[in-house]
């Protein structure tokens, strides 16, 4: 029977589930840990920011020099998953570059709501807006990144009145931006959202008129959920009078898509290097 688009339970379920197109989803994330436990080790940083009083809500950040850009990444994991110590990796690309580099540590569900995890997001960004001036940053060049659930949470931020115009672009990677068809998958039971809130925190379904510049990208290799997710965002970006610019970069996969990030000779990371020179 079908639940969603004409997929029954386990095609819904299958297309919400990123790892079901790699090969070996724990080598992925062993990546994750080892190249940022790389930059831990080799770049001078600030761990454990704190933009917030809950236990989670702490910032690692990465500086490049006085007046440096500043490149703030929102990681994924369905909100219930991995955190910003497997996510500081492109730190090694982005300050050898001269640009600065802040990774957002967030609650997970089941013990925060998706609502608390998106205003955490927000006030995380909020905050690195507010402190440029003290992290040595320029406040005229940050741009703000996620990938998978982070894409939405990056998305949502963007929302926020106090970051419109203060933000001078977005990389919104493999997102989901309409929460209905999590509602109805797998990916649900530690969320727990409802018919109703599905709805609200789809960035999908707000205003999108005034956005900073985007750049949405997939990995050559998601399902067919995450292509459309994306297609529905920008369609509706452009029509909100955002300037969007998608891409579909061959080789990659949902996981490993966020290595080219930082890279400038990548197709990826030069249009995001772009984001920052407004």
């Amino acid at each position: 029977m079908a639940v969603y688009r004409g997929f029954d339970q386990r095609e819904l379920d299958r297309e919400y589930s990123p790892s079901s197109r790699v090969e070996d989803f724990d080598a992925e994330l062993a990546a994750y840990a080892r190249e940022s436990g790389r930059a831990y080790r080799e770049l001078p940083g600030q761990r454990e920011l704190r933009y917030g009083a809950h236990g989670p809500e702490l910032i690692d950040f990465f500086p490049a020099g006085p007046g440096a850009p500043l490149h703030v990444f929102v990681h994924g994991g369905f909100w219930q998953e991995l955190g910003k110590e497997d996510s500081v990796f492109p730190a090694l690309d982005f300050v050898a570059r001269g640009t600065a580099y802040a990774a957002v540590g967030y609650g997970l569900a089941p013990g925060w709501t998706v609502e608390q995890i998106a205003g955490q997001v927000t006030e995380a960004v909020v905050w690195l807006v507010e402190h440029a001036a003290e992290l040595g940053v320029d406040p005229e060049r940050i741009v703000l990144s996620g990938s998978s659930a982070g894409a939405h949470l990056a998305a949502t931020a963007l929302l926020d009145g106090r970051l419109k115009g203060r933000i001078a672009g977005a990389a919104l990677l493999s997102g989901v931006y309409d929460l209905e068809p999590v509602a109805l998958s797998y990916v649900n039971q530690p969320l727990g959202l409802d018919e109703e809130r599905a709805r609200r925190l789809s960035p999908l379904f707000a205003d999108l008129a005034g956005l900073p510049p985007l750049v949405m990208a997939l990995g050559e290799y998601e399902t067919d959920e995450f292509a459309r997710q994306q297609a529905e965002f920008a369609h509706a970006a452009r029509d909100a009078g955002v300037a969007v610019r998608e891409l579909l970069i061959g080789g990659r996969n949902h996981f490993d898509l966020v290595f080219d990030l930082g890279r400038t000779d990548t197709v990826l990371g030069a249009a995001v290097e772009a984001l920052g020179r407004g």
